[in-house]
Order: structure tokens, then sequence, then C-alpha cells
């Protein structure tokens, strides 16, 4: 009975940034307990791999390639998949990132691009989807955020900034959807994703995060997929507006970029 808590089965759950990392693995740990999925980021070709390892799990994929930048098609992405599956129980905010960058090299458009690419998108995709979630019997949002949104660091002015705001978007949600839907986020530590490749330029950077992280590992991707899985089952039933840390431990930033004094 415990482990039928955690099942999704015949749910519906729309993810942006799917074809890859976290996103992807969040897709296979749904599926697996028994979602349907609908699957969206830019590359087709990714969402296809991801939506035929679904498939091979027995249950259905839908694949919308989009920029989730693009507002239109973000709402158009919620659109096609209520079509596709007949409604929506579990929205996973996935897609964001924005490279870090000195204070004194951001700009005024950089930061609100990456307010736009880790907030905004969100705000519109759960917007799309909840007139169905209330359809149905209610359902769960949850938001990947960053634990960057609440450590400090040099170089994360823009993203760690549009991270907070995420994070406090989702206790602000989970406000104003209960008691039908719920609203809840991870706040993600160092994953070995493709887009923390870009800044593992060399294993001495590599082996100082992990030196640096209490349980002395990366996170992957399936760590953030089980916490996702979590919150959108029943097992998290009694739990919204909350911030569930994933991060190997974390009270401190783990990635010494070195850029200089001002």
């Amino acid at each position: 009975m415990v482990l039928e808590r955690f099942r999704v089965d015949g749910k519906v759950a729309i993810i942006t940034g799917a074809g890859r990392g976290i996103g992807a693995a969040t897709a296979l740990a749904l599926a697996e307990a028994g979602a349907d999925v609908a699957l969206s980021s830019r590359t087709r070709e990714q969402l296809d791999t991801v939506a035929d390892q679904v498939r091979a799990l027995g249950r259905r994929a839908f694949v919308f390639p989009a920029d989730v930048n693009e507002n239109d098609r973000t709402e158009a992405f919620a659109r096609a998949t209520i079509e596709e599956f007949g409604g929506i129980d579990i929205v996973i905010n996935n897609a964001g990132g924005t490279p870090p960058r000195p204070f004194t090299a951001t700009s005024a458009r950089f930061l609100e691009q990456a307010f736009h690419f880790n907030v905004t998108t969100a705000f519109v995709l759960s917007k799309a989807a909840l007139p169905s979630m209330l359809e149905r019997d209610g359902g769960s949002i949850v938001n990947i955020s960053s634990a960057i949104g609440r450590l400090r660091d040099r170089g994360f002015v823009a993203y760690g900034t549009a991270k907070a705001a995420m994070t406090h978007m989702t206790r602000l949600m989970a406000a104003d959807l209960a008691p039908r839907v719920r609203v809840n986020a991870i706040a993600v530590g160092s994953t070995a994703t493709s887009a923390l490749e870009t800044v593992l330029t060399d294993d001495t950077i590599r082996n100082e995060m992990i030196d640096k992280t209490p349980l002395r590992r990366l996170g992957s991707p399936d760590d953030i997929a089980m916490g996702a899985l979590y919150l959108s089952s029943d097992a998290a039933g009694w739990i919204t507006g909350k911030i569930l840390e994933i991060d190997g431990g974390l009270e401190e930033a783990n990635l010494a970029l070195d850029f200089p004094d001002v």
C-alpha cells in the first residue's frame, strides 16, 4: 500500500526541457510510475529518443518541439497536450538555465532574459495547464529551481536572482491554487548534466565541486527525477508551497569561478 502512493497511474504529465538531463529522467520516472507524458524542448531528435523510451515502458508519449521562451508556443504546447491526452494532471517546469557572468558584464537585457527563461516560462505553462487541472481532480506543479537561489557566489546575479524568484513564485502560486492544485519546487544542487559540463572545463573544477559537496559527489538526473515523482504523487499529498532541496547537503556554494575583484 505504501508504494502505491507513489504511483501516478493514468495521469498526464507535461514536461519542458524534456529532451535530456533532468527533464528526460523525470519523464521516464513518471512513465515508469504509470503516467503518460508530453515532452517539449527545442530538439526533436532528443525528444523522439525519450518518447521511444517512454513507449517501451508501456506508456503514451507526445512530442511537441518548441522554444519555451516563446509564450505562444508554450501555451500551444498545453493546448496540444490536452487535445492529445484529454487533460493535464502534472506540470514539470524544468526548462531554464543561464550561464554565469560577472556583475560588471551583466546587462539589464541579460538579467531580463534570465528572468523570462527561468520564471516567466514556468508561469505561462502553469497558467495554460490550470483550467484542465481544475476540470479533473486537481493536480501537482513542480518547478525545477536551483540551490543558487538561496546561496551566493560570484557570477550568478542573473541566474541566482531568477531562481530565487522562481522559488518564491512557487510559494505564492501554492497559496493561490490551494487546495486543489499543489505547487512545490526542487532546489537542485550541482547535477551532472550537459549544462553543467559547459562549466566543468577541467578535472580540477569538477574535483573541487565534489570536495565541497558534503555527500562527495555530483548529483545525477535520476536524483532529481525521484524528487519530482514524489512531489507529483499522492505520497506528497499534504505538501504544497515547499522547496525540496536535493543538493548533496550544500550550505554554501561549491563552484569558485574566480571572477576578479572589481
